[in-house]
């Protein structure tokens, strides 16, 4: 499947995984559940878990913590594709 395909299935996705102050590391198993379940997933981002680090920063290292891709990231919510 194309990221075209993967961005227009992801648009009407709700966001099922928040990063918060805990970080990435408190999400990753609940991640790697629901990418086992479903292929893709949506992730917000909050403020305190960016702490100054773009968005695409703590996807992409999300992403290779649960061996997924990262489909595309907008303002603070991305998508993962396994």
């Amino acid at each position: 499947m194309d990221r075209e395909e993967l961005n227009r299935r992801a648009h009407d996705l709700d966001v099922t995984v928040w990063v918060g102050k805990s970080g990435i590391e408190s999400v990753v198993d609940e991640l790697d559940d629901q990418l086992t379940n479903s292929d893709l997933v949506k992730v917000k981002f909050l403020r305190a878990a960016r702490a100054g680090s773009p968005t695409e920063e703590k996807a992409a290292d999300l992403a290779d913590r649960v061996n997924a891709d990262l489909v595309d990231t907008r303002g603070h919510t991305a998508v993962l594709h396994r």
